[in-house]
């Protein structure tokens, strides 16, 4: 997530009530998660084990909670628990904001498109022209829609991330204040899911097709005319490349990548990524598909060949 303004190390550390190490008038201009940090960004690492990728990183800023000594050219915060503190400024920059109306004065809603009645439009959702969102759509805040986009009934864009961190105690919900981008000619079906990035966005790219049912993770990339079938489960971070086709109940685990052109035959779990160009996928755990087949004949035979025995 980017920042409305630039903010300087000294003025987030006196927020945070924590020390800093660097040049106090450094400037962050973004707050993002490790994977996704770019120069002018903050990030947090609260464990021994990230301490070198996060230092190493092209984030400008580091909360960590350990004084190792400030590299060249970054910041960092010395805080006794990073992951609060990470979680204060997403609140801070990007805090709930109740919405009093079914459609948000501040949201930007382009000619020609049509909200059905009963649809929920949040604050500073921006959508294009000549859309149609049906009865009983949730967008959440900071969504974006292109032109010529299709919602069905029931369905919500924008929901948090399912990212907690686990303590003695329960569970610590890492605040989402990422976004989702839905580019044009996109079409979503209806009682989809599609939730929001942690710090960064889940995009829907040009002329995708969701059937009904399908869930879409926190900072998740679909890319341009695939289509994905119902009751689809694609986890987060994953990314997926232009002309996939995924049948019905495909299961996608997290971090992984669906080459361009890849085809994922229905109630396949996909458990590592896959190379594209045209090849056909099957089986849980996936493989291709001639493969998979040969193994499930092989498999038949069992049973008469243990009788011989």
């Amino acid at each position: 997530m980017k920042l409305e303004r630039a903010h300087s190390l000294s003025e987030i550390a006196t927020f945070l009530h924590c020390k800093y190490d660097g040049d106090a008038s450094q400037e962050i201009l973004g707050i993002n998660e490790i994977h996704m940090v770019e120069p002018g960004d903050l990030t947090f690492v609260d464990h021994p084990k990230y301490y070198n990728k996060a230092l190493q990183s092209n984030a400008t800023t580091i909360i960590i909670n350990k004084d190792v000594g400030c590299p060249d050219g970054k910041g960092l915060l010395i805080s006794t628990d990073p992951f609060a503190d990470y979680v204060k400024l997403v609140k801070k920059f990007r805090s709930f904001e109740p919405s009093n109306s079914q459609i948000s004065p501040s949201a930007e809603i382009g000619e020609g498109t049509v909200i059905q009645p009963n649809a929920f439009v949040g604050n500073h959702v921006k959508i294009g022209k000549n859309c149609i969102i049906h009865s009983n759509v949730s967008i959440y805040d900071h969504v974006v829609i292109g032109d010529d986009v299709i919602v069905h009934s029931n369905t919500v864009l924008g929901a948090d991330a399912y990212y907690f961190q686990r303590k003695p105690d329960g569970y610590r919900k890492m605040e989402s204040c990422g976004r989702v981008v839905i580019h044009d000619k996109v079409e979503i079906g209806a009682l989809c899911s599609i939730d929001r990035g942690v710090s960064g966005d889940t995009i829907i790219d040009v002329g995708t097709k969701l059937d009904n049912h399908c869930q879409v993770g926190h900072d998740t990339y679909i890319g341009k005319h695939c289509l994905i079938g119902s009751h689809a489960a694609i986890a987060g971070v994953t990314r997926i490349e232009d002309d996939v086709i995924l049948w019905g109940r495909v299961a996608i685990n997290k971090d992984i990548v669906i080459g361009k052109g890849a085809i994922v035959l229905a109630t396949s779990a996909v458990d590592k990524s896959l190379e594209g160009n045209g090849k056909v996928y099957f089986g849980a755990p996936v493989d291709e598909v001639r493969k998979k087949w040969r193994e499930l004949a092989a498999l038949r035979q069992l049973p008469d060949l243990l009788k011989k025995l």
